[in-house]
């Protein structure tokens, strides 16, 4: 039965069923195939047949999460690769050359920035930096050598939405290529290859398993531009494993209405924490006085599940709500069923320089918070004695 719904997509798209009729796809754990005789050997290897050929090209749990985040996103194709990180490595080698220069939003999480300034700069790719809440700056920055433009919306963990029909727009005008990191919307909330994107990117460590449990990233657009990918990632190597593409995959049945949890604790924390008087500041993309709130509500079905807030006191009171959080885990990491509460400035960004994370909203008394699935009641108690 076909469908265009987002659920049923994620629930009933599998593997065709082996022998045993199995009702959940099995794992693979190989790392080769069988070929039935020497022709068959030599057509797949020359891309003239499909089919696996070894596990680092792909496999058919790799191919099964693959094919659903593409049904999701709208996309022709799509690679899976071991981290979220490994896929931003992979987009960008794939497709930057010496001599090449990239725009990228300021907003970039931690091991991005060090891509652009200690990576890809040794190998002679410029790049420069925009705000997400100037785009009257961007078309500025386009040189003759500029092949990519790319863009965390909404940005971790300042939070900050670019409209993306705008990028969108700007990339067809130049001939850019435009690549989204998708990791805090899902393709639940957004589909940036429907808004004028070409490549779309998730650490689908995060929501996409959303349990805390493995490791895992993938990168989605037209089929001809994927083939540029796994080009570059057959030699390289960043090859997702069977197993967690057999978790990734499990976890999409719940990404529906997992999301829809988490965004109404979130928005109900966001509320709480905007009238709390030892709150500076609150950041939530669904929030009114979110600057981007028009553009977030225009292509985000919902608000997310990331409360970024400024604590009064700058480190000190952030340390000390930290610390009373009872609740709460103290992780590097988001997007679990989980609430965590994470020190940018000391952890995720702490490799920025001070100004650099002024900047980009990143202060002293920052706090990133991923809002769990547990229950609402206990969410806010958590955080009010902590804050008491």
């Amino acid at each position: 039965m076909k469908s265009e719904n987002f659920e049923t997509i994620a629930i009933r798209t599998q593997l065709e069923r082996s022998l045993h009729k199995e009702h959940s796809a099995p794992l693979y754990l190989t790392s080769s195939y069988k070929f039935d005789d020497a022709e068959e050997m030599r057509a797949l290897f020359a891309n003239e047949k499909e089919g696996n050929v070894y596990s680092r090209y792909s496999n058919p749990n790799t191919s099964e999460f693959i094919e659903k985040m593409c049904l999701l996103e709208g996309a022709e194709d799509g690679f899976a690769t071991a981290t979220g990180m490994a896929a931003i490595f992979t987009t960008f080698g794939a497709f930057l050359k010496n001599g090449d220069h990239i725009i990228s939003s300021r907003s970039v999480f931690g091991s991005t920035h060090q891509l652009l300034t200690n990576v890809f700069s040794k190998w002679g790719v410029t790049f420069d930096y925009a705000d997400l809440d100037k785009p009257e700056d961007w078309e500025g920055l386009i040189k003759p050598n500029t092949k990519m433009i790319f863009v965390e919306t909404p940005s971790n963990p300042g939070i900050d939405i670019i409209d993306l029909a705008f990028l969108g727009n700007l990339a067809k005008k130049h001939n850019q290529l435009l690549v989204v990191d998708n990791c805090f919307a899902t393709p639940y909330l957004q589909q940036p290859l429907a808004l004028g994107a070409h490549i779309s990117i998730h650490s689908a460590t995060k929501y996409i398993d959303g349990q805390g449990r493995v490791l895992g990233g993938i990168i989605l657009g037209r089929k001809d531009l994927i083939t540029e990918v796994m080009n570059f990632a057959r030699h390289s190597g960043p090859s997702l494993s069977p197993f967690n593409a057999w978790i990734l995959s499990k976890s999409l049945e719940t990404l529906a209405v997992r999301m829809d949890r988490h965004c109404e604790n979130a928005l109900k924390v966001a509320e709480y924490l905007e009238s709390h008087p030892k709150i500076k500041l609150v950041k939530y993309p669904f929030l009114p006085s979110h600057p981007q709130y028009e553009i977030a509500k225009k292509q985000m079905k919902q608000g997310g599940g990331i409360v970024t807030i400024v604590v009064q006191g700058g480190a000190e009171g952030a340390s000390k709500f930290m610390d009373r959080l009872k609740m709460f885990s103290i992780s590097a990491n988001l997007a679990d069923t989980r609430s965590i509460a994470t020190h940018p400035a000391t952890s995720t960004h702490s490799k920025l320089t001070e100004a650099e994370r002024n900047i980009v909203g990143i202060e002293q008394g920052s706090i990133r918070l991923s809002i769990g699935l547990e229950h609402i009641n206990d969410i806010l108690a958590d955080i009010e004695q902590a804050l008491a």
